[in-house]
């Protein structure tokens, strides 16, 4: 087939699951840490090598993550993981450490030997969104960011940093896609690992996904260095990741069930810092781009991701009643896209209709049709 007539993508890309952090962070009661194992273990079974499972924060902002040491340590002596035979080597665990105080306990956990592989910080590149979620300035930020990637290198912790508010903030209104890859750079200069491009409140309509992304990869084209984040408040999150796709973009977080957003303002019904009056009301209005979703998508496009995508499918059910509501993922339901005939579904007496009207098996046309389809140029075009 003529490649006129081929979307252009990577054959192969890296799907991270970051549900047990982004993707718990929003939500209002507390989940139990027992679950987030199975959780992590299950989808490192189903074949993901890259995981975001938790948050150094501050527990009085964020108290879903109060278990983040236990956590960290309960996966690393994970004996159903052991017997499975999964190499730790081969995996990276990634928490979020926003501040410095987070990244030191961090820091401290990778001395004792069950710290994370890797961390993230942030910054957003209107400032005013930047100050609303971590309270400095940019400047103030950048300085703190280079101590801790220094410290976290220091231990062998990889560092990602986040760009956020790409395209646009809920606070300021329209961003510069030209200061996003600055951001990138500055990144980078400073010593961070690799760069997760976020749309954290999902503005990014999928032609300017497409559009900073070229941009993006025709000044760094290394794909190892750049993680696509897509949160969906309008619906376009799997446009969104086709049209990085078709820029180029290989990594890709997403969250089971489409779950996730802004840390939540209450757990167990009870007030705590979260998010403020900058919050989503309605759980099912906000969260990650849909992993199971995007998986399927991806399994359909004939793109490799070496994950299980049945038991994913599965699992996704499980996240289900753990959260205790119906999730936003259409493939957990409706599955994956027959590849054989589905017999049950087939309305008895085709054949014999056929037969009685001298019709051939196979036959789609009247006999006395032509073989061959003549449009009048009114048509076609065609002089």
């Amino acid at each position: 087939m003529s490649d006129r007539f081929q979307l252009s993508y990577p054959k192969k890309v890296r799907l991270a699951d970051i549900s047990v952090r982004e993707g718990l962070q929003h939500e209002e009661h507390f989940i139990p840490v027992e679950a987030k194992i199975f959780y992590v273990e299950e989808s490192i079974l189903a074949g993901f090598k890259r995981l975001e499972i938790s948050n150094f924060a501050n527990p009085a902002f964020l108290p879903q993550f109060r278990d983040v040491e236990e956590l960290f340590r309960r996966v690393r002596d994970s004996r159903r993981l052991s017997r499975a035979g999964v190499n730790f080597d081969d995996i990276e665990l990634t928490a979020v450490a926003i501040r410095e105080s987070g990244v030191d306990r961090a820091v401290a956990g990778r001395k004792e030997g069950w710290g994370p592989d890797r961390i993230g910080m942030m910054v957003s590149t209107d400032e005013e969104h930047h100050y609303a979620n971590s309270g400095t300035t940019l400047p103030e930020y950048w300085e703190e960011a280079e101590r801790c990637i220094q410290k976290c290198h220091d231990v062998d912790i990889r560092v990602f940093g986040t760009v956020s508010t790409i395209w646009g903030s809920p606070i300021s209104g329209p961003t510069r896609f030209e200061d996003a890859l600055d951001f990138t750079k500055r990144w980078l200069s400073i010593g961070a690992d690799d760069i997760e491009h976020a749309d954290h409140d999902g503005s990014a309509p999928p032609d300017q996904v497409y559009r900073y992304f070229s941009m993006i990869l025709d000044e760094l084209p290394n794909t190892d260095l750049h993680v696509a984040h897509f949160h969906v408040t309008r619906g376009w999150g799997p446009a969104n990741v086709l049209a990085a796709l078709h820029a180029g973009i290989e990594i890709h977080e997403g969250v089971m069930g489409g779950i996730g957003g802004q840390p939540t303002n209450f757990i167990d019904r009870t007030p705590v810092r979260g998010t403020g009056e900058y919050y989503y009301k309605d759980p099912n209005i906000v969260g990650l781009v849909c992993l199971e979703d995007i998986l399927v998508m991806m399994d359909e496009m004939g793109i490799e991701t070496n994950i299980d995508v049945d038991r994913v499918l599965a699992l996704g059910k499980k996240w289900e009643k753990t959260i205790g509501r119906r999730l936003r993922s259409e493939s957990i339901f409706n599955g994956r896209i027959p590849k054989k005939p589905r017999e049950e579904f087939k309305r008895k007496g085709l054949g014999e209709k056929k037969a009685r009207r001298g019709e051939e098996k196979g036959q789609l046309y009247p006999s006395n049709w032509p073989a061959e389809v003549e449009l009048p140029a009114r048509i076609t075009g065609k002089k």
